[in-house]
């Protein structure tokens, strides 16, 4: 199975690549505007299983369906992004891949990319395609814990659910440009069964990541934050109350900083973090504290069939550097399940019902990953 990963030596592409190098039936097309970056990454997997080739790619290009047609991939990953930023014909890739029949998945995080992708749906399906959007965190492994809580129960009132990485994970410049942009914006959310609106990275709560048997995580700030879960898990569960997703940074006082920045941006007093996202990036790699470990909860309220109310949670530990590769393992699960023969139904959406818990859990078990 031949794989294009588009950004494949960034921050998730490459993770996504160390997780699938020791699978022998892969070639993986590492790929990107820096022909020697893709170059040093499979010096570094030299001697693992699957087969590794640099090829220099540009997602802007005018040719970019020449080049699919050339190269032939079974599967194209977009792991490049901001996908925040894409303004103009945002879609350019997933329109090649439905021109060249080419099954298509990304890391996309950005809200109404994700949920935009559903304008492709026919055409996949009719090119016998699949075209998965968001197989990441979110929505993808939130979703799928969702599913895993909701079991039993009629109805799901309300979902609260946060991401609180390890100050060590490295956060990529990508990744905190998507941040910056969306700081003290309007988010998009349901809220008392109405959809409404509140600012990103405004709203906060706290919360303790507890699996059974592990060692907590120290309580944590978390901040409202613009994922594609807030529009997309209501088109799952169309009547519940509620949800919220946040994230936990620390050290927690460059985390606080971040709230105060953002309420500027929502007093317009300055319009927009994005011209500070470099610094933000220099800052969160260089001044880190705490501990070398991170987490992820899931919490939901619902009746069971009984009509009696109940409270679920979910609860992640990844200890020392395992956290940072949570994002890809979504992907790494697609794939290998394709390589099983469960290859997922063709179509275009979210990715948000093409996994089982019990396949996380799988791939959980070869790292320090520990839920609950």
């Amino acid at each position: 199975m031949k794989i294009l990963i588009l950004g494949g030596y960034g921050t998730f592409g490459s993770r996504l690549v160390r997780l699938l190098a020791n699978e022998s039936q892969l070639t993986l097309l590492i790929a990107g505007r820096s022909i020697k970056h893709a170059e040093d990454l499979c010096n570094k997997l030299h001697g693992y299983a699957a087969t590794t080739c640099a090829l220099h790619f540009d997602r802007d290009n005018s040719d970019i369906e020449k080049q699919l047609r050339f190269i032939q991939p079974d599967l194209l990953v977009d792991a490049s992004g901001p996908f925040q930023s894409y303004i103009k014909d945002p879609y350019r890739v997933i329109k090649a891949c439905l021109t060249t029949s080419i099954n298509y998945l990304d890391f996309a995080d950005g809200s109404t990319f994700v949920q935009g992708v559903t304008q492709f749906d026919a055409q996949a399906k009719e090119n016998n395609i699949y075209v998965l959007s968001g197989a990441s965190t979110c929505p993808l492994l939130t979703a799928t814990v969702v599913r895993h809580l909701a079991k039993g129960l009629t109805r799901i009132h309300s979902i609260k659910s946060g991401i609180a990485p390890s100050p060590y994970a490295g956060v990529g410049v990508n990744v905190i440009r998507a941040i910056a942009s969306y700081s003290g914006q309007r988010v998009a959310l349901i809220r008392r069964s109405q959809q409404t609106f509140s600012y990103a990275l405004t709203e906060t709560m706290r919360y303790t990541i507890c699996p059974p048997g592990h060692l907590p995580l120290f309580n944590r700030r978390f901040s409202l934050v613009d994922v594609p879960d807030l529009k997309i898990l209501p088109d799952l569960w169309p009547n519940i109350d509620s949800i919220w997703i946040g994230a936990g940074t620390v050290p927690e006082t460059l985390h606080r900083a971040l709230n105060g920045l953002a309420w500027l941006v929502r007093w317009r007093l300055i319009p927009s973090l994005t011209p500070f996202a470099p610094l933000f990036h220099w800052v969160t790699n260089v001044v880190r504290w705490g501990e070398h470990r991170g987490g992820m909860f899931v919490a939901i309220e619902g009746n069971d069939r009984d009509g009696q109310k109940q409270e679920r949670s979910w609860h992640l530990l990844a200890e020392g550097d395992a956290g940072p590769f949570i994002p890809s393992m979504g992907i790494e699960a697609i794939v290998r399940r394709v390589l099983d023969g469960k290859k997922p139904a063709s179509g275009a959406r979210a990715a948000t019902m093409d996994l089982e818990l019990d396949d996380y859990e799988k791939i959980f078990q070869n790292h320090a990953i520990y839920t609950g």
